[in-house]
């Protein structure tokens, strides 16, 4: 299993979503992100090239929770996700919504 943390950012964006969408969030980083972060699905995905506004060194993933986006990264080493971001997609790109 890989411990969830979540950045500062990661934080303040959840407070910012309403309470029943935040626990369809939550509940899906948990059940998703725990066990196997770094296997593609229809729901998660790497963004290869993507420069995100926050210090990392490893890959971005994304995770789709409905309108909303899970930003994070994964270390299979140490099995530790940080949630960096999590963002309201609608029509836009994602290099818009970071």
């Amino acid at each position: 299993m890989f411990e969830i943390r979540f950045a500062e950012g990661a934080v303040a964006d959840l407070n910012a979503v309403p309470a029943f969408r935040r626990s369809a969030i939550l509940e899906a980083i948990e059940h998703q992100l725990g066990a196997t972060p770094l296997a593609k699905s229809r729901s998660r995905k790497e963004l290869v090239g993507l420069v995100p506004p926050w210090d990392q060194v490893r890959p971005v993933w994304e995770l789709k929770v409905g309108e909303h986006r899970v930003f994070y990264d994964a270390d299979e080493g140490e099995a530790l996700v940080i949630v960096q971001a999590v963002r309201r997609k609608g029509r836009k790109r994602t290099e818009e919504i970071l």
